[in-house]
């Protein structure tokens, strides 16, 4: 077992000293960053003196330093070195089991404590929060797909589209572990694939795994700086410098390599400098060719798959689907509230509620890798809220995969595309993102999406006016894109889309607001009925200073719908009439979205977010109508199929009297109207008999009387066309009131023109022209 306490080695205490300039700390906030109460213990560490071995690895996690490489370790003995004459299988298992108690402690520390998390300040450990993870056995980017073939097997009309429709099997990951010796697992940034080395690594060194082999993870980042620096990239050298401080000899573990006792576990081909990649795939394939009896995993993200490795299989890291975002979700709450299972239960329990609320699917597209779904966790975590401004929570995800993902990590990619800063970044990610938006493109091919690249570098100070250098140069940035920050995905040979539905919606709103310009804003309030548009039109309202000019030109646009068609004018203008009979103190609008749906589905969604009263016991007059609407649907439903439970239920329906005091006049009528229905005397069938003979006659009494005693429920035969276009107003009048209640800034006297005026169509000329087909409306 390790010893209880560390000390740092005389280069290590440099590094550290270093890196602690690099924080800017004092080191009483070192301290209260480790959970000590005073500062003896770093003022130790930096005197290269023992601390105890906890807080000296949690020590070097906040300066994000590998403990191992700032540590002194002293030369340890282990058993002799078995000579060639007795390396029987029994005595290299032996030897094997040797090795794996000396180096047991080494590997829990190393694979046992995961990759920071940006909002979370305490190292978490991977026992705590690992979900198992899925592969996809076949490389999506490698298929031979067309476009259509991926936009043209989407949702239903008004659905949001799916990106990641794979239509491909997923298996356990240590299922494709154990079938494959030879194994490379490709997966976007932050998709787990260092997480699932570093479980490999941890249940081998329990024995659930490989019992008969020792685990060895290696950063190949971390490699390829320790062999510049000596000048030997050879792994067999690496081993035995790693293992000489735990006293093995290079003689000991030739015999091991040569009886396959070794689990190479290599993360990170992607995180490896341009310059040193030729030398690295060298030695990587000269190891398992000499090597061939163990088994070797890497990792790599998927756009740098440009080597393939002879005898390798190349397999892909699924997204999370629904019970691993639970599972995870549940792990992360409960390790990050103290390991306090009631609280983090309960905090994950409200976490994945509210995840599954409609309004929230696009942030539940997002929560599909594990990088994003912690994020989305800690900002979860303190209010038990998602953000009202989601554009925020958007951005903090642009920022992790296009800055702090590999910069917390200390990697330093090649630039292909140097010139562009941050701000050109995001620029050139939202022209690519509206652009193919507009078009209504969630795949493109790569011929589409470069000329895009090239007409925005041409356009940049410097910017070269070569095609051909273009070209080559746009191939660049896109290949850049895609490896770096994973926002581009290949979903088939040369077709690409956005890692997220959600990302090219935000961009697409940030490309509309930083345009700042009356023409756009119009563009895009022409796509007020387009569902797709529903997102971007959110957050172009929450990031424009005032929407109040968006808006405006929104309800222009819904006018448009109907004020051309005299019938539909009509129809709009007979419910205003009605409210404004009214004498209730609701607002005005809400009562028309009430009497909107009376007739029909009867949603209230509009009505109450206008007035949150009508959510309560409703007016008399609304109760009232709300009654006759029903039984004027049972009597519908009865006609087309009559039976005794239907004919019960209107009797009930149609007793008015007891439950509302009824004009005189409408009373009477009710009376002579009910006065006429059979007798319940004459059974079933004679009651049946009657409906089906008398029953649309009656119907259309009873229709006369609540139109010429309450204005509602008349037959205006609208066509099929009119029906819809109504029904598109409907829709886009409530989705403007959502936008008018979502966190943009908006006016107060815009505010209230808008409110004021939902469901009534501004004056102006009108199409006396009635379409011939018939389609019948109750209102």
């Amino acid at each position: 077992m390790a010893k209880r306490s560390l000390k740092a080695s005389t280069i290590g205490i440099t590094q550290a000293k270093q890196a602690f300039e690099r924080k800017g700390w004092t080191q009483e906030y070192l301290a209260a960053q480790v959970g000590l109460e005073t500062r003896h213990s770093v003022w130790k560490f930096f005197r290269g003196k023992p601390i105890d071995r906890a807080y000296f690895i949690d020590i070097c996690f906040q300066l994000d330093l590998d403990w191992q490489d700032i540590a002194d370790f002293p030369p340890t003995s282990v058993p002799s070195t078995p000579t060639p004459e007795c390396n029987t299988p029994s005595q290299i298992d032996a030897w094997v089991q040797l090795m794996r108690s000396q180096l047991q402690d080494h590997i829990q520390v190393q694979a046992g404590i995961l990759q920071s998390s940006f909002d979370v300040t305490q190292p978490l450990l991977l026992d705590h929060l690992y979900t198992h993870v899925k592969i996809l056995p076949h490389l999506t980017h490698q298929r031979w797909l067309e476009v259509s073939d991926l936009q043209g097997s989407q949702p239903k009309a008004g659905d949001r589209v799916r990106l990641t429709q794979l239509n491909q099997p997923a298996i356990p990951g240590m299922e494709a572990v154990m079938m494959h010796s030879k194994l490379a697992i490709l997966g976007k940034p932050g998709a787990g694939k260092t997480t699932f080395l570093q479980y490999l690594a941890l249940q081998c060194n329990a024995g659930h795994f490989k019992p008969d082999c020792i685990p060895v993870f290696i950063s190949l980042r971390q490699f390829t700086k320790q062999a510049r620096t000596t000048g030997n990239f050879s792994f067999l050298n690496y081993l035995s410098t790693k293992w000489k401080t735990f006293g093995i000899s290079p003689e000991q573990i030739e015999p091991l390599l040569q009886h396959g006792k070794v689990l190479l576990l290599l993360d990170g081909l992607d995180e490896v400098p341009k310059a040193d990649t030729p030398e690295l795939l060298q030695q990587i394939q000269l190891f398992a060719d000499e090597y061939y009896q163990n088994q070797i995993i890497i990792t790599s993200r998927i756009a740098a798959q440009q080597y393939h490795f002879r005898g390798f299989t190349y397999v892909e890291l699924a997204d999370f689907d629904a019970h691993q975002i639970e599972t995870f979700a549940k792990k992360w709450f409960t390790a990050t509230n103290k390991n306090y299972q009631p609280v983090g239960l309960a905090k994950a329990a409200q976490f994945l509620e509210q995840l599954h609320h409609p309004e929230n699917q696009p942030i539940r597209e997002l929560v599909v890798t594990p990088i994003l779904l912690s994020l989305v966790c800690s900002v979860f975590q303190e209010r038990a809220t998602f953000p009202s401004k989601r554009a925020k929570l958007y951005q903090a995800g642009l920022d992790i995969l296009l800055v702090r993902w590999d910069k917390a990590r200390g990697i330093q990619r090649d630039q292909t595309y140097r010139n562009l800063q941050l701000p050109d970044k995001i620029k050139l990610l939202s022209q690519i993102a509206a652009t193919m938006f507009a078009q209504g493109n969630y795949f493109f091919e790569k011929s589409e999406v470069l000329p895009i690249i090239s007409d925005y570098l041409q356009n940049l100070p410097n910017g070269s006016q070569d095609l051909e250098t273009l070209w080559l140069t746009s191939e660049g940035v896109l290949k850049a894109i895609e490896l770096q920050h994973g926002l581009l995905v290949e979903r088939a040979r040369d077709i690409y889309s956005f890692s997220h539905l959600t990302f090219q919606e935000y961009l697409t709103a940030r490309k509309i607001v930083a345009t700042q310009s009356t023409e756009a804003l119009q563009q895009l309030a022409t796509h007020i009925t387009d569902p797709q548009w529903k997102e971007v039109f959110l957050l172009t309202v929450s990031l424009l200073p005032t929407a109040d000019l968006l808006l405006q030109l929104i309800k222009e646009e819904i006018d448009q719908l109907v004020k051309d068609d005299l019938q539909m004018k009509t129809f709009i203008d007979t419910i205003d009439q009605k409210v404004n009979q009214l004498k209730l103190d609701c607002h005005s609008a809400a009562l028309r979205a009430f009497y909107w749906t009376l007739f029909q589905d009867r949603d209230l969604n509009l009505a109450v977010s206008l007035d949150a009263k009508l959510a309560q016991e409703l007016p008399g007059d609304l109760a009232l109508d709300l009654t006759l609407a029903r039984a004027f649907d049972l009597t519908e439903m009865l006609i087309k199929k009559p039976t005794v439970k239907q004919i019960l239920n209107l009797e009930f329906a149609l007793d008015f009297e007891r439950t509302f005091q009824l004009d005189k006049a409408f009373q009477q009528s009710l009376q002579q109207i009910k006065a006429q229905l059979p007798d319940p005397a004459q059974g079933k069938e004679g009651l049946q008999a009657w409906w089906q003979v008398n029953g649309e006659a009656w119907l259309q009494q009873f229709r006369a009387s609540i139109i010429e005693y309450r204005a509602i429920g008349q037959d205006w035969q609208f066509s099929q066309d009119q029906w819809q276009r109504l029904q598109q107003y409907y829709q886009a009048n409530q989705f403007l009131v959502d936008c008018l209640n979502s966190e943009g800034q908006v006016s107060a006297e815009v505010r209230a023109e808008i409110e004021n005026n939902v469901l009534i169509v501004d004056e102006g000329s009108c199409d006396s022209s009635l379409p011939s087909r018939a389609w019948r409306v109750n209102l």
